[in-house]
């Protein structure tokens, strides 16, 4: 049964989530002999962390009508995240596997070509659903699964702009997905319409977009629209297990990191722009958004799964303490 509309403005994010396959063990796919059935997904893995951070979040997308489908919306429901998905009978639901090669590393197989993803199109998009949005939610994963999935990433940021409604945007690249040559000026595009921009340095490298990552964040923010809107545009660059840094129109802010024993990385992204939106939908300063973003992305790195470690909001308050450290 759908969850009823929220009460107050919340996330509302666009993508494709997917069932996820991972190896029990360390071991490499070839050898497994069980495999854990998940969900995992950009966007829906952001729009989960809101929800457990107490803030409303909705997640628009496409599933096939096929009982992998039937896993992902019960899972999204199950989190109390609002679905606002299209069932599309002509495709299966996509997959994901994930094999642990090692106790410290992971790594990831698509099956999603024409899938549910590449078949959104902005006919799918709720125009009221995101003009009442408190942030709309994108990542750059989206528009590298089909033409019309890019069409309609670029309608709902339309949408969004034209509500007033801020527009976040991680830039996420997947080199598995498109080249650098192909990606690179389509997700400049859409960090430039975007208010607050995340990005990993190691990505933007890979992108071919210059600077060390303060000048790589003042870089991107001259991308974006001029005068009142570009001063209040804020980037994060990622730095992996040194922290990150926000540039904004006052200047740098660093992020210290937040120590932890890494299990599994894969999703630290997501709970770091989770932790992020969940704070900017409470109306929390820049630094208090950071910091839970921080502690967010430490803690998703903890146990196996892209979603299942993201902390409540009284999990968070113990993860923060100075006197504990994230095992």
């Amino acid at each position: 049964m759908p969850l009823p509309a929220p009460q107050t403005p919340g996330l509302v994010t666009l993508g494709e989530s997917l069932a996820l396959l991972t190896t029990r063990e360390p071991e490499r796919l070839r050898h497994a002999h069980e495999l854990v059935l998940a969900v995992g997904g950009a966007e829906s893995n952001t729009a989960i962390g809101v929800s457990r951070l107490d803030a409303p979040a909705t997640w628009i997308g496409r599933v096939g009508a096929d009982e992998l489908g039937e896993l992902v919306v019960r899972t999204l429901r199950a989190e109390r995240v609002r679905v606002a998905a299209t069932v599309d009978p002509e495709v299966p639901t996509s997959l994901m596997l994930k094999e642990r090669p090692s106790a410290t590393s992971a790594r990831v197989s698509y099956y999603r070509a024409g899938g549910p993803g590449a078949r959104l199109r902005p006919g799918d998009l709720d125009r009221e659903l995101i003009a009442g949005a408190g942030v709309l939610h994108l990542t750059g994963i989206t528009p590298a699964l089909s033409p019309s999935a890019r069409e309609t990433v670029h309608a709902a940021v339309a949408i969004a702009r034209e509500a007033g409604v801020p527009v976040s945007f991680d830039v996420n690249y997947r080199s598995k997905l498109w080249a650098p040559a192909d990606a690179a000026p389509e997700l400049l595009a859409l960090a430039a319409l975007a208010d607050h921009v995340f990005v990993g340095h190691d990505e933007a490298q890979a992108l071919g977009w210059p600077g060390d990552p303060a000048a790589l964040g003042a870089w991107l923010r001259g991308a974006g629209a001029s005068g009142e809107a570009a001063a209040a545009r804020v980037v994060v660059v990622k730095l992996g297990a040194d922290g990150a840094l926000a540039v904004t129109a006052e200047g740098t802010h660093p992020v210290a990191p937040v120590p932890i024993v890494p299990v599994d990385p894969v999703g630290a992204g997501d709970a770091f722009a989770a932790g992020y939106l969940a704070e900017l939908l409470a109306g929390a300063p820049l630094a208090v958004r950071l910091r839970t973003a921080a502690t967010c992305g430490a803690a998703a790195c903890t146990t196996r799964g892209d979603w299942e470690a993201l902390p409540t909001r009284a999990e968070l308050a113990r993860l923060d303490a100075p006197e504990e450290v994230v095992r």
